[in-house]
């Protein structure tokens, strides 16, 4: 069932960008943005990296607001981001008939991004990632050091609206102390997103 579900939320993200490309094939418009604040909303989802996470979890599913303020016309925006993310535990890890607990995570995060041709960018963001779980989950800290770098491609819809498709790598800092668990929750992720100017 978890496998028919993955399935399920790829053929969304990718029907999403199909409707984004046959939309922005549509357009006569060539600027790639917008002068205005440029605020967005998406759904977000990962793979976890790393031999021990990848081990005991699956993938993840969240979803994040996002406002993108400009600072050159067209170009270069800083960015504000906020989300959250369910990281899913498997079942039976390693056979041993232990169930990993799901991670929640709430990251905050700042950043610039820039548009090196129009429509396609690079972002880079960092902040502070929140464990909603913390107790449940045995950690040390309510809170880590958060930095994700991004490619993404913003598709036109028309008028003030876009569809913005960006992959990402998020990674954490620790939220134990010492050595007895090194484990961090870092993943690749795809957001896509429904976004607008407000100018």
């Amino acid at each position: 069932m978890k496998s028919s579900f993955k399935i399920s939320a790829l053929i969304l993200a990718f029907a999403g960008l199909s409707f984004g490309a046959k939309a922005q094939t549509a357009t006569t418009k060539s600027s790639t943005s917008s002068n205005g604040i440029i605020l967005s909303i998406g759904v977000d989802a990962g793979l976890p990296t790393g031999s021990s996470f990848k081990n005991a979890y699956d993938w993840n599913l969240g979803g994040s607001v996002q406002a993108d303020i400009p600072v050159i016309s067209n170009s270069l925006y800083v960015t504000v981001n906020a989300g959250y993310d369910n990281i899913f535990g498997k079942n039976n890890v390693d056979g041993l008939g232990v169930d990993a607990t799901n991670i929640q995570l709430l990251p905050v995060k700042a950043g610039l991004k820039y548009f090196i041709v129009p429509h396609f960018y690079v972002q880079g963001e960092a902040g502070a990632s929140f464990l909603l779980n913390k107790s449940s989950l045995a950690a040390d800290k309510t809170a880590a050091f958060v930095y994700a770098p991004q490619l993404g491609y913003q598709f036109p819809l028309g008028g003030k609206s876009y569809l913005d498709a960006g992959v990402r790598y998020e990674g954490n800092s620790s939220f134990y102390n010492g050595s007895g668990n090194d484990v961090k929750f870092n993943f690749v992720g795809l957001r896509v997103a429904y976004a607008f100017s407000t100018k």
